[in-house]
């Protein structure tokens, strides 16, 4: 017999938060009373006593489901494992760590209501330290907000909601839950909206995330505009980087003209390397303009085929 659909799925990824786990469902008890929900937690490989919290829960509360991953995959797998189990119509996501507040859930859910596709919430007082993660997160949302033109305060704030028309569209990976809004104009044109939000202080367990991920992000970051400029026109990326290894080449091939001449002595190892070098560079060029060949192949035979990240119409998970 299936189980009914609830009308609101809350995905909560952790790792390492034993400590956190049970405050985290009595808090959000206590902030959906009234409501239909399921609370889906998933146990990112934690190598503590978080596995064992979480079923100790699920085992009291039939709405409260695990999901235990068999290693420590990222905030982002872990997040879009709970997206793929969630069953809502509405699904919000938030931090295990407590600090994002499950009381905001049904403000987040008014204002979806209020004919939105997704409420992205930003912390308000920010209970974190300065250097290492407010400037960087600062800095962060306006290079991301330029880069991708979808303004947001706080595309690093966990706690959102998606209507699931939007969310299933999505595929995530590395650490692209940070980029869900962009990814969400680009899909359908979404409607987003964003709302302040409480932000707690930490008072179990340890942060994850310090200034390391801010390479990960950038890198993130320009696969995204990267893939989103010219994926409807691959044959222009590569054609742009067959024409740098080209131009190159030409350099080459006139070093190798003139060092010929020094009758190959001084210039003699010159003589060799050069022409070498010409070689690989016009390979190269000719190896990215086939493949932009292929990329134009194979987006003009899939005419179902949408933006970066989201699946054709017909096909979502």
């Amino acid at each position: 017999m299936n189980k009914p659909v609830p009308d609101l799925s809350i995905v909560v990824p952790s790792y390492n938060e034993a400590a956190n786990i049970c405050p985290l469902v009595e808090a959000v008890r206590d902030a959906l009373p009234g409501l239909d929900w399921e609370l889906v937690l998933v146990d990112d490989g934690s190598t503590d006593d978080t596995g064992r919290q979480m079923a100790i829960a699920a085992s009291s509360d039939p709405r409260i489901h695990v999901i235990t991953l068999a290693r420590n995959f990222g905030q982002t797998s872990a997040m879009q494992a709970g997206f793929d189990y969630a069953r809502g119509d509405v699904v919000v996501s938030m931090d295990g760590d407590l600090q994002n507040d499950p009381a905001d859930i049904p403000r987040l859910l008014a204002k979806l209501d209020d004919g939105f596709d997704l409420v992205v919430g930003y912390r308000v007082a920010r209970q974190d330290r300065l250097v290492t993660r407010k400037i960087p997160s600062w800095i962060a949302n306006r290079i991301i907000a330029r880069i991708t033109g979808v303004s947001i305060r706080d595309n690093g704030c966990s706690l959102k909601a998606y209507r699931r028309s939007i969310l299933e569209r999505f595929v995530l990976y590395s650490d692209m839950h940070r980029f869900i809004p962009a990814m969400a104009v680009a899909a359908a044109g979404a409607r987003v909206a964003e709302i302040p939000v409480r932000h707690h202080p930490r008072v179990a367990g340890e942060s994850k995330y310090g200034l390391s991920r801010i390479w990960k992000v950038l890198s993130d970051l320009l696969a995204i505009k990267m893939i989103s400029s010219f994926r409807s026109s691959p044959l222009v990326m590569f054609g742009w980087a067959a024409s740098v290894s080209a131009v190159l080449g030409i350099g080459f091939a006139l070093l190798t003209l003139v060092s010929v001449p020094g009758g190959f002595r001084s210039g003699m190892a010159y003589a060799y390397v050069f022409p070498s070098i010409v070689i690989v560079l016009f390979t190269s060029a000719f190896y990215m303009l086939l493949l932009g060949l292929i990329g134009e192949v194979a987006i003009r035979s899939d005419p179902t085929s949408g933006p970066i990240g989201v699946l054709p119409p017909g096909d979502e998970a």
